[in-house]
Formats: C-alpha cells, sequence, structure tokens
C-alpha cells in the first residue's frame, strides 16, 4: 500500500480535490479541517500500483497554485486487513505499475555524472579488466555487481517514453562518459601488463552472435520491468553490466596491448549490447503504460519514441549485419 498525502491551502476549494480522487477508488481517504496557519491535509490509502490517477488530477487542478506539497509515503503493514474486493479477472488484468513520480525520481537519481559514479566505474573496470585476462570468472562476476551502468542507460529509455529531453540529455551525457572512462581504464591496463590474448573470458567478449543480442534484449526489458514495477534491481543490474562491461573492458584490454582486430571485435559486441538494451528497455516501459501525464506532453514523447525506436531498429539492423560479415569471415578462415 501507499499514503499520498496533500498539504494545500484552505482558500483551494478542496470539493473538486476530494471528488477526482476519489474516482481513483481509494481505500480509505481523510480530510482534515484547516490547521492554524490556514492549511488543510487530504490523505488518500491506496493499494499497491494504484494512485496515478489521483496525482494527475491533483497535479491538474493545483496547476495554476503556490503553496501546495503532495507526497508518497509507502506503507508497510495496516491493520485492519484489507480484504480484495475485486474477482481473479480484474486482478489479472491490473496493472502493477509504480507511480510516474516514484519511477521519476528513482531513474533521474541514476543518471547522475558525480565521483561516486566515476570511482565505482573505475573499480569495476579494473577488476573486470583484470579477472578476464587471468579467465577468472569471479572477479569478472564482482566487477559487474559494482558496475553503476543500469542507471544511465535506463534513465535514457526512460527519458524518451516521457519525452523528456533534459533526463534524456543527463542520461545519455551519464553514460558516455562511464563508457568511455571505464575504457580508457582498461586501454591503460593493457599498456601496462601482460595481456594474455589467449583466455577464454577475454576471446568470449570478440564473439558476436545470436545469444549475444538475446542476452542484451532481455537484459534491457528486465531492468526496465523491474524498476516500472517497483522491484529491486540490483540482480537484473548485474544483468545489464554483464552486456556492457565486459565487453568494454576487453575493447580497452586489446586495443592498450595492439590487438586492434580483437579490440574492433570487442567493440561490435559492445555497440550492438548498447543498442539492444536500450530497445528493450523503451518497449518494455511503453506496454507498462509509462506516459506523461498531460495530452501535450504525451504528444511530444510520442515523437521521441518513434525517433528513438527508428533510430535503434537501424542501429541494430546495420551492426548485425556487420556482426554476421564477421562470422562468415571468420567461418571462411576456419
Amino acid at each position: 500500500m501507499r499514503l499520498i498525502e496533500l498539504s494545500f491551502p484552505d482558500a483551494v476549494d478542496a470539493k473538486p480535490l476530494l471528488k477526482a480522487c476519489l474516482r481513483a477508488n481509494p481505500v480509505d481517504h481523510r480530510l482534515e479541517p484547516a490547521d492554524e496557519r490556514g492549511r488543510r491535509v487530504l490523505r488518500l490509502y491506496f493499494k499497491s500500483g494504484d494512485g496515478q490517477e489521483a496525482i494527475d488530477a491533483i497535479q491538474g487542478l493545483l496547476a495554476g497554485t503556490d503553496d501546495w506539497r503532495l507526497v508518497v509515503i509507502p506503507i508497510e503493514a495496516t491493520l485492519p486487513k484489507i480484504e480484495p474486493e475485486e474477482d481473479a479477472e480484474t486482478r489479472k488484468k491490473r496493472k502493477t505499475l509504480a507511480l510516474r513520480e516514484e519511477l521519476y525520481e528513482d531513474i533521474a537519481a541514476g543518471a547522475k555524472l558525480n565521483r561516486d559514479f566515476l570511482v565505482l566505474t573505475a573499480l569495476s573496470a579494473v577488476v573486470a579488466a583484470l579477472g578476464m585476462n587471468a579467465n577468472n570468472v569471479a572477479a569478472v562476476i564482482g566487477a559487474m555487481v559494482i558496475a553503476p551502468l543500469l542507471g544511465p542507460i535506463l534513465a535514457f529509455s526512460f527519458g524518451s517514453a516521457l519525452g523528456d529531453l533534459e533526463l534524456m540529455t543527463k542520461a545519455a551525457r551519464t553514460a558516455m562518459a562511464g563508457l568511455a572512462f571505464g575504457l580508457a581504464i582498461s586501454f591503460a591496463l593493457g599498456m601496462s601488463i601482460s595481456i594474455n590474448t589467449g583466455s577464454p573470458e577475454l576471446v568470449a567478449r570478440t564473439i558476436v552472435g545470436v545469444d549475444t543480442t538475446a542476452l542484451a534484449l532481455a537484459s534491457g526489458a528486465a531492468a526496465a520491468l523491474s524498476i516500472s514495477t517497483g522491484v529491486a534491481s540490483a540482480l537484473v543490474g548485474v544483468m545489464v553490466a554483464v552486456a556492457l562491461l565486459p565487453p568494454s573492458a576487453a575493447m580497452g584490454l586489446y586495443a592498450g596491448a595492439g590487438e586492434w582486430g580483437m579490440a574492433a571485435r570487442a567493440g561490435l559486441l559492445l555497440m550492438i549490447n548498447v543498442v539492444s538494451v536500450n530497445l528493450a528497455a523503451l518497449f518494455t516501459y511503453r506496454v507498462k503504460g509509462v506516459r506523461p501525464r498531460t495530452w501535450l506532453e504525451r504528444k511530444s514523447a510520442k515523437r521521441s519514441v518513434l525517433v528513438n525506436y527508428a533510430v535503434w531498429v537501424v542501429l541494430i539492423v546495420a551492426l548485425t549485419v556487420v556482426a554476421w560479415r564477421v562470422a562468415a569471415i571468420d567461418a571462411a578462415a576456419f
């Protein structure tokens, strides 16, 4: 459950607010009388997954009003127990979706480019590069656990779904900075240490096939689904890191060692994975019903989604063709 609490001036007519909020079918509600400061409080209790309609109505009605505040508070437990009033078929059709505002706060926080992000990126790149060079699977997995690549990737797709250019720009800058910084770290390692070019963990990041694209698509879809339904995203964060961190580190290591052909193959795998993760995440957000609040914002978001779909699809087709040609050349060589 969640509690939506609205504080607003007593001068605001509470009847339209309450009427609009009750259309969203809250489990319970309470409208407090004005206090000594001339402010009123409306409390609405919703089941998990509900409440977006009420928040949208409140924002629409108070759009031109100053001095109001809405907060969303998760409820761990409530008594007496709430009995379900809907039948099994209705519950099946009912979408489980976190509030748009909750999603935005969580996702936007992961798109910040700060010192912690860069430090975690550097550490994960070092651990991944050394782990792959030593064929140490445990070290590679550990690197993926600390890699902070989930945030900006999901933020870019989320911004695309909402038509939020500012969030898209911020997320793209953070993602590119993270990938470039990790690549630079692994490149420096490749120049400084002896590279085991035959390490299975390292060589595996130069092979492109249908399974690698499927992994990236599944990672992006699982991450977006996890975020949009409010489920913990630690494991899917590792899945996204699987698709992005190892090929980036492998590319840097090979380039630092002067193995430009292998570095190009790892770079191809990295590009396919980046495109696949973004495409799958964008599609999942749309399927889950992540939309802007107003009609005008939805119109802008529709253009944003169509443009991004077109770009990602063209890129994935082009990269797949290149990967197919590389695979054909390898097959002919053997």
